[in-house]
């Protein structure tokens, strides 16, 4: 009788051990995808705020006399993935005095507002800036949208 409840304890035992091993693998499994999503999002978000850094430098550079600049399309390409993010920027101008150009190719145009009623106010932009994960990136689509309006 004693020897049928050594045994049932020690069938107990192992069954308890072998559901806490598998738990803990578990566990570990999840903390390593959660790590390395965590990681590709913060690597998002950092590039949602260089490339509106980068629109505004592009903006400051640009020559408005002949054409307005629309969009920027890019790319961020670590080492080691083919393309990791998509990085799509689009301009919207509210001032006095912009080119008639200021279109996007499909016909819709990108000034906001020409009613602008001080100088300071001239040449207004506001700037959406998608960064989009690509599938050779990670399993879980990142989508990270940033709009900003700024006076270059």
């Amino acid at each position: 009788m004693r020897q049928g409840f050594s045994m049932i304890t020690a069938i107990i035992f192992m069954i308890l051990v072998a559901t806490i091993g598998a738990l803990s693998l578990s566990l570990s499994s999840v903390s390593v995808k959660q790590t390395s999503d965590l990681y590709l999002r913060e690597q998002a978000e950092i590039l949602v705020q260089s490339a509106t850094e980068y629109a505004l430098l592009a903006i400051s550079g640009h020559d408005f006399s002949a054409n307005c600049l629309n969009t920027i399309n890019a790319t961020y390409t670590p080492d080691g993935i083919t393309t990791a993010f998509d990085i799509n920027i689009t301009m919207y101008y509210l001032g006095n005095g912009l080119p008639n150009n200021c279109q996007k190719p499909s016909g819709s145009i990108n000034a906001i507002s020409s009613n602008i009623d001080t100088n300071e106010s001239n040449l207004t932009v506001l700037i959406d800036t998608i960064v989009t994960s690509t599938a050779t990136a990670s399993t879980e689509p990142i989508r990270i949208h940033r709009r900003t309006l700024q006076k270059p």
